[in-house]
């Protein structure tokens, strides 16, 4: 044989050193056992048991079917049977059927064993036609071993009900194995009742039958069902096993009960079960949930044995948790320690990166997944590099990654609309709904991620539209898409529609309360805000950190600075909610907004974690509204030091040296953005008429209508003037002539937009707009004189807060 090898080429030998390598293994295989044997017996047999056993690989059970036939095995049943298990257990079920089919008198075990190969292999399709093929053609009657596999193959509950019938008609209604494998087809298909009615009907239940239906509810999200089997279980004296413990731990987090969880951790500890790893990765991801990281830790760090698993729910634990860097820290123990990742590693390590707002590493992410092939084979690996751009705030390679996947699934495209929303893309992230309407049927997530694209450009009529879909489907009940409806009426306005909407939907939960409490306060509306939180603290619903940014900031806009105090101290002193920066923020606006400058000052002195941006950008805010030059050039000096890039910050210390005609400052500020590259974000409007949104920048000349818009200004500004408008020329952040500032003031976005409404809209109709940026103060004053002209309620909502004019008075009283 070697002098045969030698004489191929190199890359011959290459191609047929593995062929020959398992032709002698096996070849010395069977010596070795022929050898035993003959010595054992005096009689040439061969250990077949023990060459099925040694079978890994498919060229080795090709070369022992060999055997089988030559050894004048192959028309044994029991031969012909082992075989098509090997060829299944290998992956190869074409050769499983091949062999099947040469078994001229088939018994029960033999069409049972053909059963299972389909179904290890996950031809389910295949594995029942099989079954319908044994039990009508082959004369023979199934047995219970031939339940099990052909229910867990049923990819639709009428083949289920059918084979049901069939185990009734053969009367294996009783036998618990048969059972327990229709309730677990059952669960399968969210037929709970049914399950729940053979569960309770069987006469006996072993350890698989309580598993069964305690893992079916948890799997259909029914958890207080799921413990209540558990009592149950516990009550008869039968012990939890490892199976019990990882379906019931999932639930105990589902159920925020860490209690519950905490003795099913004790008890597997007094069962010796703590170190499966089956029940410590368990654990890990329960105490995740809990946000216990210390326990957490403490569980992997005793773990014996650790798999992919292991390591990807302590990555995840961190990641889920806000410790982005010591979840990439995991990551990298994990490289070291030999295991592999895999695509579920990289969904983690995708929001790691994005949490650490880490681009450079995003590319690398992007790059290994495309090295493994995982966004060709995976969708999950594409969606998560997706979401992970998104993230980072990069949109352009979000879309080219998601046009490259080869199948997009309804996450797919949740994904890309969530980040154009999230990243203030909101006309692109309707445009990306209406293909996906084309291509594939939303689900409640895609709701969820489109209504507040709606929300965010104020196109009411096409939220309405949404709303009636969701009433045919009844979604409209669920709390968070609810919650998203509650909260698009009251951006777009509509706040009796976003109150009766509220009143409908589930309210066990904070969510829903705090999207109500965040619509009045945007309408200046605090008191209602107030009388609700009481409502909320009546029913006992715990409000959450979200909650008291929701009335801080409602105090703020209607100068409720008192209200504010106590709502500050409740929220640290009884429902012990430590202030995060979002917080502070609120009061420093609050106290600023009311002329109590020094109070604020002094508040954040007193702040026990370092002011960000957004703390010393609402005391800047502050000082351009009460005109404070001296603490404003502070605010900004400290602003530009933690957030030198945000361009907003430079506009108001330019407009607080404008307001008081200090221009050399205002070139100062103007100079310095400007050397840095910053460019100021540009002002827009948009109104939603006839079905369609139009949006207006400052000084906008290409509207189609723009000679018709003009014109309505003109008009407007000459009948105002007639009933006593002045124009605010501090609001022209240019040095230029008064008849230039009146017209730039006049080229305002908001009042395009306002213009533009009162030509296409029935008169006396209301007019909404919305404006990225703040109102300014002359458009504010301007808008009330338009209100009284055109006897038209206008609705603005500008950044911070909503505007109802009406009657020449705004619903802010100026306070804003």
């Amino acid at each position: 044989m070697f002098r045969l090898v030698s004489t191929y080429r190199s890359r011959h030998i290459s191609e047929s050193l593995p062929l020959f390598q398992a032709r002698r293994t096996l070849f010395s295989t069977s010596v070795n056992v022929l050898q035993r044997t003959s010595d054992e017996d005096g009689d040439k047999r061969i250990d077949f048991d023990r060459l099925f056993k040694s079978c890994n690989r498919l060229h080795l059970a090709k070369l022992l079917h060999a055997l089988v036939v030559v050894a004048g095995k192959a028309r044994s049943i029991f031969f012909s049977a082992k075989l098509v298990n090997v060829y299944a257990y290998l992956g190869d079920v074409s050769f499983s059927r091949r062999t099947f089919d040469q078994i001229p008198n088939k018994d029960v075990y033999t069409w049972n064993s053909m059963v299972s190969a389909y179904v290890r292999t996950g031809h389910f399709r295949e594995a029942v036609d099989c079954f319908y093929q044994f039990f009508l053609t082959s004369g023979l009657r199934p047995d219970f071993y031939t339940f099990a596999p052909v229910l867990k193959a049923c990819k639709n509950p009428l083949d289920g009900m059918r084979i049901h019938c069939l185990v009734l008609k053969l009367g294996f209604e009783w036998d618990v194995f048969v059972t327990a494998s229709l309730v677990h087809m059952y669960t399968r298909f969210r037929a709970l009742g049914n399950a729940r009615k053979l569960f309770d009907d069987m006469p006996v239940r072993d350890m698989g039958s309580w598993n069964a239906m305690i893992s079916g509810y948890c799997q259909n999200s029914n958890a207080a069902e799921a413990l209540d089997v558990l009592n149950e279980m516990r009550s008869e004296g039968v012990l939890m096993d490892l199976v019990t413990i990882v379906s019931i731990l999932p639930i105990c987090a589902q159920l925020d009960d860490i209690l519950n969880g905490m003795s099913i951790h004790v008890y597997s500890i007094k069962r010796g079960l703590e170190y499966d790893l089956f029940v410590s990765n368990a654990l890990i991801n329960m105490y995740a949930k809990f946000g216990e990281l210390a326990i957490a830790q403490k569980v992997f760090d005793n773990m014996v044995v650790r798999d992919v698993v292991s390591w990807n729910s302590i990555t995840s634990a961190y990641e889920q948790n806000d410790d982005p860097t010591r979840a990439l820290a995991l990551f990298y123990d994990m490289q070291l320690s030999g295991i592999s990742p895999d695509y579920l590693t990289l969904v983690s390590l995708s929001s790691i990166v994005a949490q650490l707002g880490d681009s450079w590493n995003g590319k690398s992410v992007h790059g290994f997944v495309m090295r493994r092939g995982w966004i060709l084979k995976d969708v999950i690996s594409g969606n998560s590099v997706v979401d992970m751009y998104s993230k980072l705030g990069d949109m352009s390679s979000a879309g080219a990654v998601f046009q490259a996947l080869p199948v997009k699934d309804v996450v797919s495209w949740n994904t890309l609309i969530t980040g154009y929303t999230q990243n203030g893309l909101a006309s692109e992230a309707i445009e990306v709904f209406d293909m996906m309407q084309k291509e594939i049927a939303p689900n409640q997530a895609t709701w969820v991620s489109i209504l507040p694209a709606y929300s965010n450009i104020g196109a009411l009529q096409q939220g309405m539209r949404v709303h009636g879909l969701l009433v045919k489907s009844s979604l409209y009940l669920d709390i968070f898409v609810g919650t998203c409806l509650i909260d698009m009426y009251g951006k777009c306005g509509k706040l009796d529609d976003a109150m009766s909407l509220f009143y409908e939907v589930p309210k066990m939960t904070s969510v829903p309360w705090n999207a109500i409490i965040s619509c009045h306060g945007i309408h200046g509306h605090a008191e209602k805000a107030l009388k609700l939180f009481r409502e909320m603290r009546e029913e006992r619903v715990k409000p959450d950190h979200v909650t008291f940014v929701s009335l801080l900031s409602a105090c703020s806009h209607s100068g409720l600075v008192e209200e504010g105090q106590w709502c500050f101290n409740v929220m640290r002193e009884e429902y012990g909610i430590e202030p995060i920066l979002k917080h502070y923020g609120c009061m420093v606006d609050m106290f600023g907004r009311a002329g109590h400058l020094e109070k604020a000052y002094n508040f954040i002195k007193d702040m026990p974690v370092k002011p960000d941006a957004s703390v010393w950008g609402a005391l800047l805010g502050a000082c351009r509204i009460h005109g404070n030059i001296d603490l404003g050039a502070f605010a900004s000096e400290r602003l530009f030091e933690v957030d030198s890039e945000n361009v907003g910050y430079y506009v108001l210390m330019s407009n607080i040296y404008a307001n008081i005609g200090k221009w050399e400052g205002v070139d100062k500020v103007r100079t310095l953005a400007r050397d840095m590259g910053l460019r100021k974000t540009p002002g827009w409007s948009s109104i939603e008429a006839n079905n369609k949104v139009d949006v207006f920048y400052t000084g906008n000349q290409s509207h189609p209508k723009c000679e018709e818009i003009y014109k309505e200004l003109r008009n407007l500004n000459a009948k105002m003037k007639s009933l006593g408008y002045v124009p605010d020329y501090s609001f022209v952040l240019q040095d230029v002539e008064e008849d230039e500032k009146e017209h730039i003031l006049m080229s305002h976005s908001e009042r395009l937009a306002i213009a533009f409404g009162i030509i296409s809209t029935p008169p006396k109709t209301p007019i909404r707009i919305f404006k990225n940026l703040r109102v300014c103060g002359d458009c504010h004053n301007a808008t009330k004189y338009i209100s009284k002209i055109t006897e038209r309620e206008i609705i603005v909502r500008d950044s911070n807060r909503f505007h109802h004019f009406k009657d020449g008075v705004c619903s802010c009283s100026d306070y804003w």
